[in-house]
């Protein structure tokens, strides 16, 4: 599944932004499990958020637990990523990757198929 992430920009610490994930073709995105990723500058890609397949649960960092909501729109096929109180440290790079499995798994798994991902940059 080919997924492409947008909606990066700069905003200032305390603002929100709200990142996109589009599956191309006809994908349905019902039937994976999205998870959001982010790779800060020099530091290793961490998960951020999941939502399973049919929607049924979330589940998040705790870096950004209170402040991130996932969400899908199936008829636009796409996934969002609505980050509140944005700080600093959520300066990085953010990724989304669908997979047939659970969120659980997901967490962990190490994916090679990146997709194009968004730059998000907080500072003041």
């Amino acid at each position: 599944v080919q997924l492409q992430a947008s909606g990066g920009g700069l905003v200032q610490p305390g603002e929100s932004l709200r990142l996109s994930c589009v599956a191309s073709g006809s994908t349905n995105l019902d039937s994976y499990a999205i998870s959001w990723f982010r790779q800060a500058p020099g530091k290793e890609r961490e998960w951020v958020s999941c939502l399973t397949r049919g929607d049924f649960d979330t589940y998040y960092a705790d870096s950004v637990q209170g402040r991130f909501t996932v969400s899908k729109d199936i008829a636009k096929n796409t996934v969002y990523l609505q980050m509140n109180r944005l700080e600093s440290e959520d300066t990085a790079v953010y990724y989304c990757m669908a997979d047939r499995t659970f969120c659980t798994i997901m967490k962990t798994r190490s994916y090679h198929d990146w997709g194009q991902g968004t730059l998000v940059t907080v500072s003041s």
